[in-house]
């Protein structure tokens, strides 16, 4: 609001945003401004507060600030520090300016002031600003939990002030969505964080190296070579929470330049929570946290203005092009010596090149950039072969989703083979995971000890419930379904036992699972595998009272038997049992196993093995299926 401020010879407008405080001497009042500016005037304090707004706080006899400006307290010498390096001595209690600050907050207002106030003092410098952040009626707080929130502004440490600056400022602004924004992004900021490394020297001594002030990544590599030569250096690798590093001018920046393209593009008038999940954030998985908007923007900028005239997924075909023509895709580029890490935003246009994690995260940027909703999709392993992927989603104008995998130029109604589970990262904390449930230690390592994945499987292929018989009444257990992947079992979905069973929800159809529990850091068999088919559920519990042949044929592009080389043929009972070994012949085309216990699931291990062979099981009339 602008303020009048009469002079001896002149009138001066003032606005109220830019006081940072007022000083009264007897008659006379200081005005002192953001811009350091001072206005004086006759007036009594006490009369001049009546044309200030409400939130101006009257901290002692001679002194009103605008609490806007605050940035610490400091305690001992009872002082108010303001931005500009000014200070304001104030009279008032600790108890009564923090109440003065929240004065016109609601009861969650108040509660947050009384659960904060020692935590407050005992840190001294943490800004007590936010409990004015939350006074304004006119701000709904829908998308974010207020308690994550304040939660999060405690865990941040000395970081608190640089977010809660975020939230000041959109407050300020007066632009109740994008204040939102704000607070969603650090209500579910503590589930991220940054790995990245650094080098050193033997003296353990910092060695300073950025790439991007090469012309091109060979260039950097070329300079890191040298380096390494002449200098015993190693690297040093660490993690780094988004609450304690992500700055201010960071996080409004990105706030901003997201509604600016968003605003302008067709996609307006998505729900506001897709724009917040889909579009708004500055990460897509624990990559080094760079500031990549801007650049983004004005590098893919054909992208938004091909959407409003392109069929959709002609633009993504499009998209597809341009990533063939500028990126490459294979194993990561690296420095001599360079841990493995995923690749930043600005690393990913600059080394032009990454492994497919960091493709899906590139494409995700581009299309963000432009106000287009996506998101990586992972495939934690696939359900017959081995490995994983990951590939993406992106949202038409109706959020009707386009499921593509850039390596593969291919946009795709469904996946071209089995996955164990698929998964959409999103930005935020999910209710319906694991880890809300169960301590981290008691999970495996992978995606199920996250906070932010939704289940989207049935989206790529045709899925069902399972129920799988376990062997002993371990009630509420936790249950990881496996699938057999690489040469060994890995956990990709879980459910809770109840009594000698369990329910694994949302499963892929054509692949078979085996039940296990997590203890001790390993995976236990908790049950036999069962197959679940497209019409049919097999539990493949081994049956030694009705004994087979097993005749393992030739399969082009499957199996071709190597003369004179070995192959053991394994069954599977609670652990890969040895049942017979073979040794190919210069013209045989088979292998024939005697004894073999039926209704069991077997695989077929060379002496050349890579780890890699695929169990199968033989159907009553011989034939084999691979899983």
């Amino acid at each position: 609001m602008k303020i009048m401020l009469h002079q001896q010879d002149s009138l001066i407008l003032v606005n109220s945003d830019d006081i940072l405080y007022c000083q009264s001497d007897n008659c006379y009042v200081t005005i002192h401004l953001y811009n350091k500016k001072q206005v004086v005037i006759v007036k009594s304090l006490k009369k001049f507060q009546q044309y200030l707004p409400n939130d101006f706080i009257r901290v002692s006899q001679s002194f009103i600030i605008n609490p806007m400006f605050m940035e610490k307290i400091d305690k001992k010498k009872k002082l108010i520090c303001l931005e500009g390096n000014n200070e304001v001595p104030f009279t008032l209690s600790l108890k009564e300016l923090i109440l003065l600050l929240g004065n016109e907050g609601d009861v969650y207002t108040q509660n947050l002031i009384k659960d904060s106030l020692n935590y407050i003092v005992k840190l001294a410098l943490i800004p007590f600003i936010l409990t004015f952040l939350f006074s304004s009626s006119s701000i709904a707080q829908n998308y974010f939990d207020k308690n994550s929130l304040t939660n999060n502004l405690k865990k941040a440490g000395k970081n608190n002030s640089e977010l809660v600056k975020t939230l000041a400022y959109f407050k300020k602004k007066k632009d109740p969505l994008q204040y939102e924004a704000a607070g969603f992004l650090i209500a579910n900021m503590d589930i991220h964080s940054s790995s990245r490394y650094y080098w050193t020297n033997e003296s353990r001594q910092d060695i300073k190296f950025d790439e991007f002030l090469f012309v091109d990544f060979d260039q950097a590599s070329k300079k890191m070579k040298e380096i390494q030569e002449t200098q015993n250096i190693s690297s040093v690798e660490i993690t780094t929470p988004d609450l304690e590093y992500v700055k201010s001018d960071f996080l409004i920046n990105n706030i901003e330049q997201s509604f600016r393209k968003w605003r302008a593009s067709p996609y307006r008038n998505i729900p506001f929570k897709d724009f917040l999940e889909f579009i708004l954030p500055y990460r897509t998985s624990m990559e080094s946290v760079q500031d990549w908007r801007n650049r983004y923007s004005e590098q893919f900028k054909w992208i938004s203005d091909s959407v409003k005239t392109v069929p959709f997924k002609t633009l993504i075909s499009y998209v597809a092009a341009e990533y063939k023509h500028n990126f490459s895709f294979g194993s990561e580029p690296s420095l001599p010596n360079e841990p493995f890490h995923r690749l930043g935003a600005l690393e990913l246009l600059f080394r032009k090149t990454g492994a497919c994690d960091d493709v899906s995260g590139l494409t995700v940027f581009e299309l963000r950039s432009q106000g287009i909703p996506a998101a990586c999709d992972i495939i934690s392993f696939w359900g017959t072969t081995s490995g994983r992927h990951f590939t993406n989603t992106a949202f038409d104008v109706n959020m009707k989703p386009t499921f593509f995998d850039i390596t593969r130029n291919e946009i795709f109604e469904a996946l071209h083979r089995e996955p164990a589970k698929v998964i959409r990262t999103t930005y935020s904390k999910q209710k319906n995971v694991l880890a809300n449930i169960e301590k981290n230690e008691n999970i495996p390592p992978g995606f199920l000890q996250r906070y932010n994945y939704i289940d989207v499987t049935n989206e790529y292929w045709e899925t069902s419930n399972l129920t799988c018989p376990l062997s002993k009444d371990n009630r509420d257990k936790i249950v990881y379904a496996s699938v057999f992947n690489s040469g060994d079992w890995q956990p990709t979905w879980w459910g809770k036992q109840v009594k000698d069973s369990v329910i694994f929800s949302n499963l892929a159809k054509g692949v078979v699972y085996l039940p296990c529990y997590y203890e001790k850091e390993m995976l236990i068999p908790a049950g036999y595998p069962k197959v679940l088919g497209f019409k049919n559920e097999v539990v493949l519990k081994p049956n030694a009272a009705q004994i087979r042949t097993v005749v393992v044929e030739e399969q082009e592009k499957y199996l071709k038997f190597r003369p004179g080389k070995k192959y053991d043929l394994y069954y599977w009972d609670n652990e890969w049992k040895l049942l017979e070994s073979q040794t190919a012949s210069e013209t045989g085309k088979e292998l024939k196993f005697e004894n073999a216990p039926s209704s069991c699931l077997f695989r077929l291990i060379p002496e050349y093995s890579q780890g890699k062979e695929r169990p199968f099981i033989i159907l009553d009339d011989g034939k084999r299926i691979w899983l």
